[in-house]
C-alpha cells in the first residue's frame, strides 16, 4: 500500500512522494477513541478493536441488505456504501464514480460540499494522471493520496485539479477501484480535509465496498438483461398477435412494431419505408417527431448517397452515430430538410425477403446516443417482423385474389355446365324427332330459330303396320312390346341415316318428314328411297314374325306439298309437327296401302319417276280430302337411274 506524505518541505515544493507507514492505526472520530492521556490499555484495545470490527459487519450486512432489498436500484445501494464508507472511516465525504471511455461519470455523492457538487455531479471527468482517481484505474490497485496539494497538477497550477481540490478542501485520499474480472468498472474515493492518512482497516473497508458495488452492478445488469429480454418477448408477443390477428392489415401491424420498437429504443423517430418505384416510401412510423418528419421528408429518391437507400441496395444494416456530422460533405434538398429536423444517432435496418430488401427500417434518436449491439440485433428482429407482416398481408392479398379468380372460374364452370345440362337437355328434346346430324346442327347454331311456326315445302311419309291391332288384342302386351322394339329399331335406324325427320310415332305408326328443318335436295326422291329400304328390313322382320304365327304386314304412304311446321307440347314435353293437307294425304294413302305397297301421291311421282319404277293403282277417296287422289305403288328403283 502507498502512502504519499510531505517528507520535509524540500519534497513538498518539488512535488516527490515517498512511501510512509505509520506506527499506529488512527482511531477513527465514529469509533470508541483511547484514554484521556492517550493511552490504551489492552482491555480498551481490544474493546475498540471488537466494536470497530462490529460496525464494519453492521455496515457490511447492511450494504448486502440494501443490495438483496433493492435490486436494481444503484443509486440507494451506492448511497448506503458511500455513507457507511465515510462515517466508518472518518472521512469529510465521499464519490463513486463510474468508468466512461477515457473518463470517470459521477454517479453517486455523499455529504460532498455544495461548491464541488456542481462541477462533479454526474458529468464526465478526465482526471490528470497523478489524481488518485487516475492512479487507482491505472494500477487497479488501491491509492492512498497522503495529500492532494503536494501532486504535481497541484502544484503546478492545472485548473481542473486545484479548482477541484480547492472546492472540496481535500487533502487526504482514498481511491479503491471497482474490478470485474479485472476489468474497470469504476472508482470509490473517500476525502479528508485535513492531511490525516487513513490505516489499513478502514482502506480494507472500502475495498469490501467496492467489491460490494461490483455486486450491486452486476445484479443490476443482470436484471436489466432479464427486464430487457422479458420486454422483448412481451414485445415480440404483442407483434405477433397482432400480426395474427389482423394477417391481411400489415400497416396496423408496422404502426405496432414502430410504437413498442419506438418505446424499447428511446427513439425519438422510427419509419418503415417500402421500396416503391423510384423512392422509398414511409409505410408506417411511430414518436414524438414522427408529424414533423413525414412532413419534412414524405419520400427518398434512390440516390446511393443516402443511407437508407443504400441500407435497401446493399442489404445491410447501417448504424450512424451522427446523421448531423454526416450531412456536412452532403448537398441538395434532402440533405438541407434532414438539417433542419432533430436527428443524430440513426440506424437504418433492411427488411430482407429472400436476400433482397423490400424496404427499411429507420430507428432515430435526437441526440447523439449511439445504439448498443444488442440494440442492432433487436432492431433486426424487429425487421423479421415487419416483413412477415408484409408477406402475410401480400400472400393473403393473393390468396383472396386467387380465391375470387377460383370463385369466378367456378361460376363460369357452373354456368358452363349449367349450359351444358341445358344443351344436353336441348339436344335429347331434338333426338326424339331429328336424326343426330340434324340435331347436332341446331345445337351448333345456337339457337332453334328452326323449330319455329314456320311454312314450307315437305315431303311426308306416314307408315304402319298391317295386322298389327288384331295382333296386339290376341297377344301377350310383353309380346307386342317386343314387336314394336324391334320394328321401331328397324325403322329408326333407316329414318336417320336418310336425314328424315321423326315428326311423331304412335305405336306402329310413324310419320316423318323431309326438307325440314333442314333443307334436303329432292325431298321427294329421299323419302322413296327410305320406303325401299324400309321395305326391305321390314320383310325380313314379316318373315321372322310369320314363323312366329304372327300376320303382319307393312304399308307405306307418301305425299308431298306444303305445311306449316313448328314444335307443339308444353314446357318439359314438346315435339315437331306438321300441320297440313300433305300430312293427311300421307296418312290416308297408308291406310289404303296393301301389305309390301309403298303409295305415292302424283307430286311424289313427278319428282321420282326418272329414279324409281312405279305403277298406277287407280284413284282413291281418301278421308278428309275433297277429290280423288291418284296413287302410284313403287315398285323399285330403276336399274337405268341413278338413285
Amino acid at each position: 500500500m502507498k502512502r504519499h506524505s510531505k517528507a520535509g518541505g524540500k519534497a513538498a515544493k518539488e512535488g516527490r512522494h515517498k512511501v510512509v507507514t505509520p506506527r499506529r492505526s488512527t482511531p477513527s472520530k465514529g469509533l470508541p477513541r483511547s484514554t484521556a492521556t492517550g493511552q490504551e490499555t489492552d482491555t480498551a484495545r481490544l474493546t475498540r478493536e471488537r466494536d470497530e470490527a462490529l460496525e464494519r459487519e453492521k455496515a457490511t450486512a447492511e450494504v448486502l441488505r440494501v443490495i438483496s432489498s433493492s435490486p436494481g436500484q444503484l443509486e440507494l445501494v451506492f448511497e448506503t456504501m458511500l455513507q457507511n464508507a465515510v462515517r466508518l472511516c472518518d472521512a469529510k465525504f465521499g464519490i463513486l464514480y463510474l468508468s466512461e471511455g477515457k473518463g470517470f461519470r459521477t454517479v453517486a455523492m455523499h455529504d460532498v460540499p455544495p461548491s464541488l457538487v456542481q462541477v462533479r455531479q454526474n458529468k464526465l471527468i478526465h482526471f490528470p494522471a497523478d489524481a488518485a482517481v487516475s492512479r487507482a484505474a491505472d494500477t487497479k490497485q488501491p491509492w492512498h493520496q497522503i495529500d492532494a496539494r503536494t501532486e504535481r497538477s497541484y502544484i503546478e497550477g492545472d485548473p481542473q485539479f486545484v479548482a477541484s481540490v480547492n472546492l472540496g478542501g481535500m487533502r487526504t485520499v482514498v481511491s479503491v477501484p471497482m474490478l470485474k474480472d479485472d476489468q474497470l468498472i469504476g472508482v470509490i474515493t473517500i476525502y479528508r480535509q485535513e492531511v490525516r492518512p487513513f490505516d489499513d482497516k478502514q482502506i480494507a473497508l472500502v475495498q469490501n465496498f467496492a467489491a460490494q458495488a461490483v455486486i450491486a452492478i452486476e445484479n443490476a445488469r443482470l436484471l436489466g438483461e432479464l427486464r430487457e429480454s422479458l420486454d422483448r418477448q412481451t414485445a415480440t408477443a404483442n407483434i405477433l398477435r397482432v400480426i395474427a390477428g389482423t394477417p391481411e392489415d400489415s400497416k396496423r401491424s408496422l404502426d405496432t412494431i414502430a410504437e413498442t420498437a419506438s418505446r424499447m429504443f428511446d427513439a425519438a423517430n422510427i419509419n418503415f419505408r417500402r421500396l416503391e418505384g423510384n423512392v422509398l416510401r414511409i409505410v408506417s412510423s411511430a414518436g414524438p417527431t414522427v408529424a414533423k418528419l413525414r412532413k419534412a421528408l414524405p419520400d427518398i429518391p434512390l440516390e446511393p448517397s443516402d443511407p437508407a437507400v443504400r441500407a435497401v441496395l446493399d442489404n445491410k444494416q447501417i448504424p450512424i452515430e451522427d446523421r448531423l456530422a454526416s450531412l456536412k460533405n452532403e448537398y441538395g434538398e434532402i440533405a438541407r430538410t434532414l438539417r433542419d429536423l432533430d436527428i443524430r444517432s440513426q440506424v437504418f435496418t433492411p427488411l430482407s425477403r429472400e436476400g433482397k430488401a423490400i424496404g427499411v427500417m429507420i430507428v432515430s434518436r435526437s441526440e447523439v446516443r449511439p445504439f448498443q449491439e444488442h440494440e442492432l440485433e433487436l432492431m433486426k428482429g424487429f425487421a423479421d417482423q415487419a416483413v412477415i407482416a408484409i408477406e402475410n398481408a401480400r400472400l393473403l392479398a393473393e390468396l383472396r385474389q386467387r380465391t375470387e379468380e377460383v370463385s369466378k372460374l367456378n361460376q363460369q364452370l357452373e354456368q358452363r355446365v349449367a349450359d351444358q345440362v341445358g344443351e344436353i337437355e336441348r339436344m335429347g328434346r331434338l333426338r326424339r324427332f331429328l336424326p343426330p346430324q340434324v340435331a347436332d346442327l341446331i345445337v351448333a347454331s345456337g339457337t332453334e330459330k328452326q323449330l319455329e311456326s314456320h311454312r314450307r315445302e315437305i315431303t311426308a311419309l306416314f307408315c304402319d303396320l298391317r295386322g298389327f291391332t288384331g295382333f296386339s288384342e290376341s297377344s301377350d302386351p310383353e309380346d307386342v312390346m317386343a314387336l314394336l322394339a324391334e320394328y321401331h329399331a328397324a325403322i329408326g335406324k333407316i329414318i336417320f341415316q336418310y336425314s328424315g325427320t321423326l315428326e311423331r310415332y304412335a305405336g306402329d305408326g310413324v310419320m316423318v318428314i323431309f326438307n325440314d328443318p333442314v333443307p334436303v335436295e329432292n325431298p321427294a326422291l329421299q323419302a322413296v328411297l327410305m320406303a325401299l329400304e324400309m321395305r326391305t328390313a321390314i320383310e325380313g322382320l314379316m318373315a321372322k314374325w310369320r314363323l312366329l304365327g304372327h300376320d303382319i304386314g307393312f304399308g307405306i304412304g307418301i305425299a308431298h306439298g306444303f305445311a306449316t311446321l313448328g314444335t307443339i307440347g308444353f314446357e318439359g314435353r314438346r315435339d315437331y309437327a306438321a300441320i297440313g293437307t300433305v300430312s293427311n294425304v300421307a296418312s290416308r294413302l297408308c291406310d289404303e296401302a296393301k301389305p309390301g305397297q309403298i303409295l305415292i301421291a302424283p307430286r311424289v311421282m313427278l319428282a321420282v319417276d326418272k329414279a324409281v319404277s312405279v305403277e298406277a293403282v287407280g284413284e282413291f277417296e281418301l278421308k278428309g280430302i275433297r277429290r280423288p287422289t291418284t296413287a302410284y305403288n313403287v315398285l323399285a328403283s330403276s336399274p337405268s337411274k341413278p338413285n
